[in-house]
């Protein structure tokens, strides 16, 4: 199982802070907005004698208030096509143990989101990559790159929209090329939406849109960032296949039931205003622009603008970047503070992809922001593995 590029380095994180440093965490995408205080306040108010074991699908309550929520984002469902998991991790576990037998392959566009990794090594099944590039800002590879990779044992090919970690959003043509190519190699498309609601630059196209392919699509969501609700554990399993659906139940039969009292969190999260997105989206836009905006302010680095998520891939001048968001942590701080990157070496299936490449997630506010960029402005001048130091390193020991 391959470690998280996330988390582990969080024992380097929590050292420093034993010895009084401040670490801005863009590490890792918990977002710091305010959870809606009337979603909490419904779990409070709620009349419990026994807290029991939900459907295994969920309360049909839930599910019904969901095909609401779908049907104001233009996805036709009934209720009886959702099946409520324990976070968008359970949704992607049952998609994998569904639709893949050991040694099936999925292609996923990377870099991708760490977890798949994961999931694919419990199910089995063999993760083929196929490169996007920071260069035009992660946009969907050629088609031809994807036909190349395709063999008999292909099923599937997965897709985070917007993405994480790149912040990509896939355009509407983009989208529909991977429905022609999952339709002539009668292939599963895979769609991780957990950040719907947070597009900034156009529309999210969700697989479901998609006229045609609906026996094809499993779509994976969560409230967890929807809502800043990450603590909750709710996502959801969607598909129109039914041969699919029935096969998930099993496992969804199997673990019993999903959250109790977080259903009754989502059920009023459901009832939210439509206008409550506006103040977080627009709080998230101007953290993004914030953050490239410094970050391409600084000498060697380049990081593309991100059009949706809450996340960005820098490049950045260094050799390494497992050893340098270590060093970040171990050994640099700059008024007492550092900050914490995720590298983007865990977010590649490639090997030796994303080394002079990290992940930030902009879900700290602007001054911290602020104050991150500065450490980090700081820290690329000092990092010894910067390539340029190594290049004059090697001169003065040949001279």
């Amino acid at each position: 199982m391959p470690p998280s590029p996330i988390r582990k380095l969080v024992p380097f994180a929590e050292a420093a802070k034993k010895k009084g440093i401040k670490v801005f965490h863009l590490n890792i995408g918990q977002p710091d907005i305010e959870t809606p205080p009337s979603i909490l306040e419904a779990v409070r108010k709620a009349d419990i004698k026994v807290l029991e074991y939900s459907h295994s699908a969920g309360n049909e309550s839930y599910r019904r208030k969901l095909v609401n929520y779908y049907k104001k984002v233009g996805i036709d469902i009934n209720y009886n096509q959702i099946i409520t998991t324990t976070g968008g991790s359970e949704a992607i576990m049952f998609g994998f143990f569904t639709c893949f037998d050991p040694g099936d392959e999925v292609i996923i566009p990377e870099p991708f989101y760490a977890n798949y990794n994961g999931f694919a090594v419990a199910a089995g099944v063999k993760v083929v990559p196929v490169t996007s590039h920071i260069e035009n800002g992660f946009a969907l590879p050629p088609i031809e790159d994807f036909e190349k990779l395709i063999t008999p044992k292909t099923k599937a090919i997965i897709i985070c929209n917007p993405n994480n970690p790149t912040g990509y959003l896939y355009s509407h043509d983009e989208m529909e090329a991977l429905k022609n190519i999952c339709l002539n190699h009668n292939l599963y498309l895979f769609s991780d939406e957990a950040y719907r609601e947070f597009c900034y630059d156009g529309d999210c196209i969700s697989a479901m849109h998609l006229k045609g392919l609906e026996e094809n699509v499993i779509l994976m969501d969560t409230i967890s960032k929807r809502y800043s609700a990450c603590g909750a554990r709710l996502g959801a399993f969607v598909t129109k296949n039914k041969l699919v659906y029935d096969a998930a139940m099993k496992f969804a039969q199997a673990r019993l039931s999903p959250p109790g009292l977080a259903q009754i969190l989502g059920e009023a999260a459901v009832d939210l205003p439509d206008h409550y997105f506006d103040e977080p989206k627009a709080e998230y836009m101007a953290r993004r622009d914030l953050l490239v905006e410094r970050l391409n302010k600084m000498p060697g680095v380049f990081c593309p603008k991100p059009g949706g998520a809450f996340y960005a891939m820098a490049k950045l001048p260094i050799d390494d970047s497992d050893k340098f968001c270590q060093w970040l942590l171990e050994f640099f701080s700059y008024n007492n503070q550092t900050v914490m990157l995720a590298p983007a070496t865990g977010f590649y299936g490639t090997e030796g992809l994303g080394k002079n490449e990290v992940r930030l997630a902009y879900v700290l506010n602007l001054e911290s922001i602020n104050s991150a960029m500065d450490c980090l402005s700081k820290a690329l001048q000092q990092y010894p593995g910067r390539p340029e130091k190594n290049f004059v390193s090697s001169i003065g020991a040949a001279i």
